[in-house]
């Protein structure tokens, strides 16, 4: 991990002695704190990880920690109470002058009692530079994410028998639910979408108590979490016969989610992608249907590093970014239809990480 390290302090200007990542209570949990300790257990409520710029690592964590943190690469600190923290944070760093920290995950509680224990110092925000550190994949990440997409392969091959007249979405939903851990993930990525007929049509939708009817559409969106690294994956259905409008709507949104896989290649700006997708859909009568961004990075996160395929991303594509690619076309009172899969950015092409059949499926 000491490389992981120094690749974020290389992606900053202002160089601080060192950069403190400090957890608070769930949810506000920093998942950098877990991408340079390389740990995939443990909470870590309250702990805090200092790191230095040749790579080196301490880390701040309860009682109830200690056990999980001595499977990291770093020297180990047990603290006690609020007192005993603070106190031995300022023991373990020699000159405090200048502190990096991530101002997008700390919360203000935290950031003010830091002031107050360290007043003498300068905080620097390195938010950018943890984004700019986990674009990137290495072999590692790539091992994690393409395990979590081979569980969720694996599910959308399940989802035509899971399917049965009148079944609420919400049965779905749990059906998928247990089905991704039953296959290996230690938890879902995010609260999975099962959603029918018309509920398609809303992109966040999650699952409630419709009941499925012949003819609607059945749109699920799930990811696996595997050892911390996601996936995120989307098919879309029609239960019983399609109408020619449900098949031109699948047909557009397959041929725009080909043509991305296509666009997708290193040197390519994010943006170049996402237009030619939006100008072939607002060439087809589904003009003004596709309402959100062509996909978003992938990883630690469900939207890792903060980068999407949208229409204003200036980000040029490289090699080892990990990006999901999810066109769709939604009528509100018809429903929706995406196609989400996750790619890994090569020098000429994309490699598909998620396989599962995208064939327009009647069930």
């Amino acid at each position: 991990m000491k490389e992981r390290i120094k690749k974020i302090f290389n992606n900053i200007k202002q160089k601080p002695n060192f950069i403190i990542i400090k957890n608070s209570d769930e949810p506000h949990i920093d998942e950098n704190f877990f991408y340079v300790t390389g740990l995939d257990k443990g909470l870590f409520e309250g702990s805090c990880a200092i790191l230095f710029p040749d790579g080196k690592i301490h880390l701040l964590v309860s009682e109830l920690e200690e056990q999980s943190a001595k499977k990291a690469n770093a020297e180990i600190f047990v603290y006690k109470n609020e007192k005993d923290f603070y106190d031995t944070l300022k023991k373990s760093i020699s000159d405090n002058k200048n502190i990096g920290l991530n101002f997008k995950r700390i919360t203000l509680k935290d950031f003010l009692k830091l002031k107050n224990n360290i007043s003498d110092a300068d905080f620097i925000d390195v938010s950018d530079a943890f984004s700019k550190a986990r674009i990137i994949k290495d072999e590692y990440e790539l091992d994690k994410i393409k395990k979590a997409c081979k569980i969720v392969d694996r599910v959308v091959e399940k989802i035509p028998d899971l399917l049965s007249l009148e079944m609420p979405e919400f049965e779905l939903a749990a059906e998928i639910d247990y089905l991704m851990q039953k296959n290996g993930a230690d938890k879902q990525a995010f609260e999975t979408i099962s959603s029918f007929g018309k509920n398609s049509s809303e992109p966040h939708y999650s699952h409630g108590e419709t009941k499925l009817r012949k003819g609607d559409f059945v749109l699920c969106d799930f990811g696996a979490c595997y050892k911390k690294y996601n996936s995120d994956i989307t098919r879309t259905f029609v239960f019983g016969k399609a109408s020619s409008l449900q098949k031109e709507m699948y047909e557009t949104v397959y041929n725009s989610q080909q043509m991305a896989f296509d666009k997708i290649k290193a040197g390519v700006k994010a943006s170049d992608v996402h237009n030619s997708v939006n100008s072939f859909i607002e060439k087809t009568k589904f003009k003004g249907k596709f309402i959100h961004s062509t996909g978003h990075s992938l990883g630690l996160s469900v939207h890792d590093g903060e980068v999407r395929l949208s229409q204003n991303s200036n980000v040029q594509l490289q090699e080892g970014m990990v990006f999901t690619v999810e066109p769709g076309v939604y009528l509100p009172e018809i429903g929706g239809v995406r196609i989400e899969d996750d790619v890994l950015i090569k020098k000429e092409k994309v490699e598909l990480l998620t396989k599962a059949s995208r064939v327009f499926l009647e069930i």
